[in-house]
């Protein structure tokens, strides 16, 4: 933990412009992101008095090792670049949203050939637009009512498929609640149309539907066609039903989100409600974390950065209005960058009296109930996993807190394709984005304990790569818009618009787990002190007996079967050796796949599939001749002599072979 008076730069150095910092650890990741107006006056606020600082703030400057800043021309730059830094660092000490995803949204797939309207929860997909939350049971009536109106297809990619190929529709298109694309009923566009009409009327547009059926209805009943004209009757009522069900909350003129905010010491919960044509059209909720020592003008800020800045829909369904609890911080800034995002003003406000104040009380309560709700149900979860870390540090008597695990094992088959995989765990939980696969060739594939020490030796001279590449001297001030100093560290990219390469190895592991006794602890231990590394704790974790082993030990560590120490080991080695076996059914699966002109010298992957585009099938290539074979692409005389020599060996061999009765296993004889 390095002291900020180590890397606090001369306050000369730092210009008085507006613009953008960044402090980073001492190995190479942005920790925080944070924008002033002055930056030497904000800089120097956090080296001024380290002890004075809040606990957050001051747990920062030490886990720091460097700053480095950018001046910018305006504050509503200085913005925009904030934001965009948050968004690709991801820093541990800013404020980030995450997304309530308890309750199941409606969601239509435009991003599709053939949209389709589904129930989705989880993490949101691009090209996908999202109508609610609503309850489980409210959400599938209003998908069954709307269907009937707008008949868009709800079906699987495989029931989709199946229906293709039988040119037979499932059973919603006999019933006309899907228009059946799938058999042709309808074209690409037509039935997209539908999807974008679903959407509009989903969007707050329902008035527009209804008026139109009616005038076709009342069309229908001039012509005499009174069965057309009772089907528009029962649409009418189902979009009304459906357009009834969201209660009027502000007048019909009136299009906002209205955003509320409940906090407490550590965390912060947000509620918005969309108000669209008067009617709450949908609610979102976020809980955050209070990693950074903001107040509730800057929490709000951030906030709205977040919701209107990463999503191309919410981006395109910007309101005229957006009421807050607070005027956020940079107000006129951040309504200036709105208003760009929607094309059209954006009036950021806090109402004050009447039906706008009271539905803010409203959505204050949600955001209240929503952080209980929370807090409830993480308890139990944040108190296994800190347990179980904690026991582990306690058993190992380990100095350091085990903040990032890794854990590896080794797959193969009798010594054939033999792989393995890293996975890691970050404060408890699987970070996939890390995870990595090894291919082990050679010396070192022939036995696990060799294995092992190799590929620890590959994993951690990648990360003294990327360490040696990326980590400035300790107490250096970067300065992205300086050019880089002959002789010197590398500089950042001077243009923030263009992200920065990131590492693949360059965060170290607190401890390392190897799936194994002894051996392959003391293969990857020794793998560590032949790189110079001795701040990365080993061991092992035996199956036999769930037997912890450390380095050089006689005898291992018994953790008590309840410990969720052991829980937490055991759960990381099993996640290790299902990616390994992934990987490697993967890997012979290939090797399983062999063509008869693998082995012809000389005639790589791209000039075989050149050849068998060529001619078709193997089967013509065998009865070509070399000027024939010529005539491919790539194919030279030689090479096509070779094929040739190649082809009739084998062919050769496969006629010296005893036939063999499939069924009976008898070798006949010829």
């Amino acid at each position: 933990m390095a002291h900020p008076a180590s890397y606090r730069p001369k306050t000369g150095e730092i210009p008085t412009n507006p613009g953008v910092y960044r402090f980073r650890d001492p190995h190479g990741r942005v920790i925080y992101v944070g924008k002033a107006k002055n930056l030497r006056s904000r800089l120097n606020s956090y080296f001024a008095n380290p002890a004075g600082l809040l606990p957050k703030t001051h747990a920062m400057v030490h886990a720091a090792s460097s700053v480095e800043w950018t001046v910018v021309g305006s504050e509503l730059e200085s913005l925009q670049l904030e934001y965009t830094w948050i968004k690709e660092f991801k820093p541990r000490f800013n404020v980030v949203f995450r997304d309530d995803k308890t309750y199941p949204y409606l969601a239509v797939t435009m991003g599709e050939k053939y949209p389709r309207v589904q129930v989705m929860r989880g993490e949101r997909k691009k090209g996908t637009r999202y109508f609610g939350p609503y309850t489980a049971g409210a959400i599938r009536e209003t998908m069954d009512t709307l269907l009937r109106v707008f008949p868009v297809r709800s079906c699987s990619a495989g029931v989709f498929k199946r229906a293709q190929a039988s040119g037979r529709p499932c059973l919603l298109g006999y019933i006309d609640k899907c228009a059946a694309p799938c058999v042709g009923r309808v074209s690409p566009e037509e039935h997209r149309g539908l999807a974008e009409d679903f959407c509009s009327f989903m969007g707050g547009e329902a008035k527009r539907f209804i008026n139109k059926l009616e005038k076709d209805m009342a069309a229908a009943v001039a012509e005499l066609d009174y069965e057309r004209a009772a089907r528009l009757r029962d649409d009418i009522i189902a979009l009304r039903k459906v357009f009834e069900r969201n209660a009027v909350v502000l007048s019909e003129d009136t299009d906002a989100d209205v955003f509320a905010l409940h906090d407490d010491e550590l965390e912060a919960s947000v509620q918005v409600f969309h108000v669209r044509g008067g009617r709450v059209r949908g609610q979102r909720g976020w809980v955050v974390e209070k990693v950074e020592d903001a107040t509730t003008p800057e929490l709000i800020e951030h906030l709205l950065q977040q919701v209107y800045g990463e999503d191309s829909e919410v981006q395109g369904r910007i309101p005229r209005e957006v009421l807050v609890p607070e005027i956020p911080s940079n107000h006129d800034e951040l309504s200036e960058w709105l208003a760009g995002l929607r094309g059209a003003k954006v009036d950021i406000r806090v109402p004050q009296r009447g039906d706008k104040a009271a539905l803010m009380s409203t959505v204050k309560e949600n955001a209240e109930q929503a952080l209980k709700l929370h807090k409830t149900r993480r308890a139990g979860d944040i108190t296994v996993r800190s347990l179980a870390l904690q026991e582990l540090q306690e058993a190992l008597e380990l100095p350091v807190p085990l903040l990032r695990i890794e854990c590896f094992d080794i797959s193969h088959v009798q010594g054939t394709n033999v792989v393995a995989s890293m996975v890691v765990v970050e404060d408890g939980l699987p970070k996939k984005s890390d995870y990595r696969k090894f291919s082990i060739t050679g010396a070192a594939a022939a036995d696990d304990t060799a294995a092992m020490h190799d590929v620890l030796t590959r994993r951690f001279r990648h990360y003294l790569n990327d360490k040696a590449e990326q980590v400035p001297v300790s107490g250096e001030i970067v300065n992205p818009l300086q050019k880089p100093v002959p002789g010197g560290t590398e500089e950042s990219p001077s243009d923030p618009s263009q992200p920065a390469p990131k590492a693949k190895f360059a965060y170290p592991p607190n401890l390392v787990v190897v799936d194994g006794g002894q051996p392959q602890v003391n293969a990857a231990a020794r793998a560590l002190a032949e790189l110079g590394i001795d701040d990365v704790y080993v061991v092992g974790l035996a199956k036999r007996l769930e037997e912890v082993w450390l380095p050089d030990s006689d005898f291992p560590v018994i953790l008590p079967r309840t410990s969720q120490g052991l829980y937490l080991l055991q759960r990381i080695r099993d996640e290790a050796h299902r990616f390994a076996i992934t990987f490697h059914r993967q890997k012979r699966g290939k090797a399983m796949t062999v063509s008869a002109l693998d082995g012809v010298p000389g005639l790589g992957e791209a000039k075989r599939k050149a050849l068998v585009a060529h001619f078709g099938s193997l089967k013509k290539i065998k009865a070509a001749s070399v000027e024939e074979l010529t005539s491919a692409k790539g194919i030279g005389p030689a090479l096509a002599a070779a094929v040739v020599r190649h082809l009739g060996s084998a062919e050769n061999t496969e006629d010296a072979a005893p036939a063999i009765n499939m069924t009976t296993g008898e070798i006949l004889e010829s």
